[in-house]
């Protein structure tokens, strides 16, 4: 039976196996957003070279990853809870940390998957010579766009979450001086 919010441990710090998830798919995003903007704007200039051809692939083959990553990361949260909040936070604080937190881990599920569904439709499944299965769905060059504008935004959104959840560390850190940022900090005492 999964550990609930209120049934999980005393712990303050994020088990190795949270934080190897987080960070993995921290720095994953921390690749393929720029890449998916450059891209993006390469293709609305119509420039169509090697170059773009690789940064579409790349931001694919990440995608994928960061999907499968989540998927794992979403069941492993479910399964074993997260530690209590820092005793510093407020309620205030502790409602929005979590608002922002299932935010962001709806949308690191969501923009993979609109993403995915804009290339089935679109359809342009190729990723350095592998074709990605395209599980049925129709293809549709103008419904494609469509997916890939509200992708773009979904991104944006996400990417405005990570930027208040980095501020948010970094004032718990450096103004409040707590230990919410040691929480998830690689090599912080703590066990699955």
């Amino acid at each position: 039976m999964p550990r609930t919010e209120t049934a999980k441990s005393e712990r303050l710090v994020y088990s190795p196996t949270a934080r190897a998830f987080h960070w993995a798919v921290a720095a994953l995003v921390i690749i393929t957003a720029p890449i998916g903007f450059i891209m993006a704007d390469r293709g609305e200039r119509n420039i169509w070279d090697a170059t773009t051809n690789n940064m579409y692939a790349t931001h694919k083959a990440i995608g994928v990853v960061i999907l499968l990553l989540m998927a794992a990361r979403l069941t492993y949260r479910l399964m074993h809870g997260a530690p209590r909040f820092e005793p510093t936070l407020t309620s205030l604080q502790k409602g929005v940390s979590h608002a922002v937190h299932w935010t962001m881990y709806a949308l690191l599920i969501m923009v993979p998957i609109g993403g995915y569904y804009g290339i089935a439709k679109y359809p342009a499944l190729d990723v350095f010579g592998v074709k990605l299965p395209s599980f049925g769905i129709t293809p549709d060059e103008k419904f494609a766009e469509q997916v890939f504008k509200l992708h773009g935004f979904a991104a944006t959104v996400l990417l405005a979450l990570v930027a208040l959840h980095l501020a948010a560390a970094f004032h718990h850190t450096f103004v409040k001086g707590d230990g919410v940022l040691a929480r998830m900090w690689p090599g912080a005492a703590g066990k699955d």
